[in-house]
C-alpha cells in the first residue's frame, strides 16, 4: 500500500488516495518518515524489524517449509528468546506459511497368496535404541517420462532414514537396494535383535527380500490388518517426503530429478529437520545424544 501511495501521490495527492483506501494519512507520513530515518521508529517496530530478519533467515535455512511452531523452536535452538505469539504475528505479516500435508495415496498391492509373517510390532512404533526396529515402505512420483517409485527404510528410534532408493520399476530389486543400503550403513554382526517391519506389499513378501533379511539375521514383521495404521510411522515419513519435496518442487521431468532432490531432502531431514515426536531435534542429533549418554554410563560403570 505504501508503494502504491508513493507512486500515485504526485498525480492525485496523499489525502485523496488515503481516503479511498481508508488508510490514515498520518500513518503514511509516519511510515515514510521512519523509512527515511529508522531511528524514529518505536522500540516495538525496531524489535519487529530485527526479528523479521531472523525469522526470514530461519525459513530460508529450512527450505521454506516450517510453520510458526517449528520456526520458534529453530530460534530457541539458536539461543533466541522469542515469544511464540510474536513469531506467529510476524510470520503472518511477512506472508510466510508452513507447508500443509496432503491426503495419502495408496500404493500397496497386498499379495494374499504369499505366506505372511507375524506382526511383531502391533502398531507400537517405539524403540529404546537405534537399530532395534526398522520400518519400510515406498511411494510413487508421476513424472513427464513415467512413474518413479521411491522406497525408504527408517530407524524407529529417532525416525532416521537409513536407506532409500528411486526406480522406474516396482519390482522387488529397488526395495531390496534400499534395504541393502540400510544394512551396509547400520547392521552390525553382533546385533541379533533387529526387527524389520513392513506392510503386505508383494515386494516385501518376495522370496528375494525375505531371504536377504534372513541372511542379515534381521527378524521380519508384517502388518496384519493391511491398512495405513499397520505401518503408520513409515507412512508418516513418506507423507513428509511427499509434502516437502514432491508436491513442493514439481512438476517432475525425470527420475534423475526426483533422485537428486530426494538425496538433498534425506540429508536435510536426517541432519537438520526438527521432528516434534523426538523433542524438536534432528534424528542424527537424537542418535548422537543416545550414544553420548551410553558412553558416559559405561565410563561411570
Amino acid at each position: 500500500m505504501m508503494d502504491f501511495i508513493e507512486e500515485s501521490r504526485e498525480a492525485h495527492g496523499v489525502e485523496p488516495i488515503c481516503r479511498v483506501l481508508q488508510f490514515a494519512p498520518s500513518t503514511y507520513y509516519d511510515r515514510r518518515a521512519i523509512a527515511h530515518n529508522p531511528d524514529r521508529a518505536s522500540a516495538r517496530a525496531k524489535s519487529d524489524a530485527a526479528w523479521s530478519i531472523k525469522i526470514d533467515a530461519s525459513c530460508d535455512a529450512n527450505r521454506k517449509l516450517y510453520g510458526a511452531r517449528k520456526i520458534w523452536h529453530v530460534l530457541r535452538r539458536q539461543g533466541e528468546d522469542a515469544a511464540r505469539c510474536a513469531v506467529e504475528r510476524l510470520m503472518r505479516r511477512l506472508g510466510i506459511r508452513g507447508v500443509v500435508r496432503g491426503k495419502k495415496v495408496i500404493t500397496t498391492n497386498p499379495d494374499t497368496s504369499l505366506p505372511c509373517p507375524d506382526d511383531k510390532v502391533n502398531r507400537l512404533f517405539m524403540a529404546d535404541r537405534p537399530n532395534k526396529l526398522w520400518v519400510s515402505d515406498f511411494t510413487y512420483v508421476p513424472t513427464w517420462s513415467g512413474t518413479v517409485y521411491v522406497a525408504f527404510v527408517i530407524d524407529v528410534f529417532a525416525r532416521r532414514i537409513v536407506g532409500w532408493r528411486a526406480s522406474t520399476s516396482m519390482k522387488t530389486q529397488f526395495v531390496l537396494d534400499a534395504l541393502d543400503q540400510a544394512i551396509w550403513q547400520r547392521k552390525t554382526s553382533d546385533n541379533k535383535s533387529l526387527v524389520h517391519h513392513s506392510d503386505r506389499g508383494s515386494q516385501y513378501l518376495s522370496i528375494k527380500y525375505t531371504e536377504r533379511l534372513a541372511e542379515a539375521e534381521i527378524d521380519l514383521s508384517v502388518g496384519t490388518v493391511g491398512d495405513a495404521y499397520d505401518n503408520a510411522l513409515a507412512e508418516c515419513v513418506i507423507g513428509l517426503f511427499k509434502t516437502e519435496v514432491i508436491n513442493q518442487i514439481g512438476p517432475w521431468k525425470s527420475m534423475r530429478e526426483v533422485e537428486w532432490e530426494t538425496l538433498k531432502w534425506v540429508d536435510w531431514y536426517n541432519n537438520r529437520r526438527l521432528l516434534g515426536p523426538i523433542g524438536y531435534i534432528p534424528p542424527a542429533e537424537a542418535e548422537e545424544a543416545f550414544y553420548a549418554n551410553l558412553n558416559s554410563l559405561d565410563m561411570v560403570a
